[in-house]
């Protein structure tokens, strides 16, 4: 009997905008950039925010999400905060910026820069 093997859902979900942001981002990466990263880093009168940044050396504990317009790593760190959201990139005429529907955040700051989980 063959084992079946089970593939590994994402830890999140990007939006098609938010597959367009990161092609976008990867066209005019500096160089040496490999792709782009989100982390979770301690920040904000909440405890953690959202931080998508270059990467430009892969981490074999990162998450990698391969898109067609480059690659998309998440934090190993992270990961545990972000299983099951959907990250989303909307523009207005005042703002832009990635939006994150997380499931597993239990509050936000007012301004909503940071979240706990």
């Amino acid at each position: 009997m063959a084992t079946k093997v089970r593939e590994i859902p994402a830890a999140l979900t990007l939006t098609d905008t938010a597959l367009a942001r990161i092609a976008a981002l990867m066209e005019r990466a500096p160089e040496g950039a490999i792709g782009v990263k989100l982390s979770t880093p301690q920040r904000g009168c909440s405890g953690l925010a959202y931080s998508v940044d270059y990467v430009t050396e892969a981490d074999p504990m990162d998450e990698k999400i391969v898109t067609p317009g480059g690659d998309f790593y998440v934090d190993a760190g992270s990961v545990l905060y972000l299983i099951g959201s959907t990250m989303d990139w909307q523009e207005d005429d005042f703002t832009a910026g990635f939006v994150f529907d997380n499931p597993n955040a239990t509050g936000s700051c007012g301004c909503g820069e940071s979240f706990t989980v």
